[in-house]
């Protein structure tokens, strides 16, 4: 092989660098073009999360609402099931009646009507004093169980102090009330 002489020499060294230097340009032209595709994505999902965050408040909103009452009325939705939560309920009327002083007379369940979205309707006859009977009243908007008290009767007993109670309870379907949208 022929020996290069130093003008040579010099237009392959030339001839290297600016291939070098072509290659290194479309590298960091090839590297810019991801990284400028990958901070589009970014900010592509930044504004996704801050549209999905504000479609998201009011649900907050409305779930800390529906804890609030789930708590102050010690009701689970979850738990309920229609097989169950009549008797459930039943039982945990004559608890509250037998704990609160209240004497219970014959309950009375009957099935409920279809179109006003409720499990069954129950009447019960109580006896006991004043003070035990507005407990009871009081004690079952808390006992868990979807209750609506539809009709109250009240009477006088011989005795002094003591009143009879005839009570109407509905106990609604949660089902068919979720359906429903409110009137907001």
């Amino acid at each position: 092989m022929p020996s290069l002489n130093q003008q040579e020499k010099r237009t392959i060294r030339l001839a290297a660098t600016a291939i070098g230097l072509v290659l290194l340009f479309s590298g960091v032209l090839q590297s810019w073009k991801f990284l400028s595709a990958r901070r589009a994505e970014y900010s592509r999902l930044v504004v996704e999360a801050e549209k999905l965050r504000t479609e998201l408040k009011p649900y907050e909103d409305k779930a800390a609402v529906a804890k609030k009452l789930m708590e102050s009325f010690h009701l689970d939705p979850a738990r309920l099931t229609k097989a169950s939560v009549v008797a459930e309920a039943s039982a945990a009327i004559q608890k509250a009646a037998s704990g609160g002083g209240v004497q219970l007379g014959p309950i009375r369940e009957s099935p409920a009507r279809a179109s006003a979205k409720e499990l069954a309707s129950m009447q019960l006859d109580c006896t006991g004093p004043v003070p035990a009977m507005m407990t009871l009243l009081s004690r079952l908007e808390i006992l868990g169980y979807p209750l609506i008290v539809d009709g109250v009767q009240m009477n006088p007993e011989p005795r002094p102090g003591m009143i009879k109670l005839h009570l109407t309870i509905v106990i609604l379907d949660f089902d068919q009330w979720k359906e429903e949208t409110p009137n907001v």
